[in-house]
């Protein structure tokens, strides 16, 4: 099949060279004018605007986005909604609110064009192993699109969720688990280097061991072994965590439904106590220890 690829960064590029090995044809954009210069190198047709994008194009034309959720989707997928004609099909790759999807499809479908939302897990590692994709939209654009989904994911990879949003929604759960999982391995860890044992411990070799049978195996387990190989104690960075807004989103979706989700709410909290240095609350914890005990306190130097 031909389609264009909007978004040469980690994900786009490599999708990009995921499709291009299966002999589908891609036309490639990117604001960064290397990397459409590179990926034309490797075999795609590189566009420098969304026109030229529609231009190289047949129809039913088939764009897909992966770019940051937010202001960069809504501003292409407003242009595009100029260029493409009815039967046009834009795919949603990166990881958009699924409630922005549901307005997104209803928006395009008085014009005709076609909207589909996939929610994609694989990081860096997709082009080798490929892409796990959860679609949400209407299932006979699925069902035509599936060639490209069968290129992208390993075997079993890719599931149709259901109508408009569904696949982002299932998107969003997963990186939401992606933060329990991810915190639980982090105090693990921790709790190993704060112990009488922690002076003979390899955590590279403990990560491996961990992944050879045992109940907490996993690919995340595999990347902390990766990590540790390449810094024994993690020296060269920091411990500030960033997050991109799908485990706030997991959160919020579970207070407005009732469902408790304490590991997955206290693990995103945990990421925002990362990014504060010498915070205000436990400056409180311990101005209320010293007035109410006399424990003492640790003075900043001036």
């Amino acid at each position: 099949m031909k389609l264009a690829m909007i978004g040469l960064g980690k994900m786009g590029m490599n999708m990009a060279r995921r499709l291009m090995q299966d002999d589908h044809e891609v036309v490639a954009h990117d604001l960064n004018e290397e990397a459409i210069q590179q990926i034309s190198r490797e075999g795609a047709a590189g566009a420098t605007s969304l026109q030229e994008v529609v231009e190289q194009l047949s129809a039913p034309r088939i764009v897909w986005i992966m770019l940051p959720a937010g202001k960069p989707v809504e501003e292409t997928i407003s242009r595009l909604s100029e260029l493409l004609e009815p039967e046009d099909i834009i795919i949603d790759g990166g990881n958009s609110f699924y409630k922005d999807d549901r307005r997104r499809y209803e928006a395009l479908q008085t014009a005709g064009i076609r909207y589909m939302d996939v929610g994609v897990s694989g990081g860096i590692w997709g082009l080798q192993v490929g892409y796990c994709m959860m679609v949400g939209g209407d299932e006979a654009v699925f069902n035509f699109l599936e060639p490209i989904f069968k290129t992208l994911a390993p075997k079993d990879g890719y599931l149709y969720c259901g109508k408009s949003g569904a696949g982002h929604f299932v998107k969003m759960v997963h990186n939401g688990i992606e933060y329990g999982l991810m915190q639980a391995y982090g105090e693990g860890f921790e709790i190993l280097d704060a112990s009488e044992f922690a002076e003979s411990f390899d955590y590279a070799k403990i990560a491996h061991l961990w992944n050879q049978g045992s109940v907490i195996r996993s690919w995340l387990l595999e990347l902390a072994e990766d990590a540790f190989n390449k810094s024994a104690e993690l020296t060269d960075i920091t411990g500030y965590v960033q997050d991109s807004g799908e485990g706030r989103w997991t959160v919020q979706q579970a207070v407005d439904t009732g469902v408790p989700a304490e590991v997955i709410t206290l693990s995103l909290m945990r990421r925002f106590r990362s990014r504060q240095q010498d915070p205000f609350s436990e400056r409180v914890l311990a101005a209320l220890r010293r007035e109410f005990g006399g424990h003492a306190v640790v003075s900043k130097e001036k």
